[in-house]
């Protein structure tokens, strides 16, 4: 989850950091299962974080985030995450922040560069051998020499 010598900051890898400061939490009535409990008590957390001007990235890595969590930013700019599986209003706010960074996290990894292959030669011979047998498959279905 978070690294508590992290300070005051939410840790997504080792170079990137989110300051807690930029994080908002929203407590409201989760539903589902829960008897009484659920009826009274606001445990479901929402946890808003406004990517376009956070502190925590540079441009380069804004952007990338920005195109991976398109779907997940609304039309304020802010990434939406929420958690309401637990009982504890806590343990939400804890889920909510490991979700974060573990979405952030995914969003920063870049892809390795794909280095074309040329087949092998056996490949080519085989499959042109392959090839030429099921033609001569196909042109014997033809005949009948009875």
């Amino acid at each position: 989850m978070t690294d508590p010598g992290a300070g005051d900051a939410l840790v997504v890898t080792d170079r990137v950091s989110i300051p807690r400061s930029e994080l908002s939490f929203r407590a409201s009535r989760a539903g589902g299962a829960g008897g009484q409990h659920v009826n009274t008590s606001s445990t479901r957390i929402e946890l808003l974080w406004p990517v376009g001007r956070s502190q925590a990235l540079g441009d380069e890595e804004r952007a990338r985030v920005m195109e991976k969590l398109a779907a997940r930013i609304d039309a304020d700019g802010n990434v939406r995450v929420v958690a309401s599986k637990e009982r504890s209003q806590l343990q939400n706010r804890e889920a909510a922040e490991a979700r974060l960074a573990e979405l952030v996290r995914g969003a920063l990894a870049v892809p390795k560069k794909r280095r074309p292959t040329r087949p092998t030669k056996a490949s080519r011979e085989k499959r042109l051998q392959e090839k030429k047998r099921r033609s001569e498959r196909k042109r014997d279905r033809g005949r009948s020499d009875w």
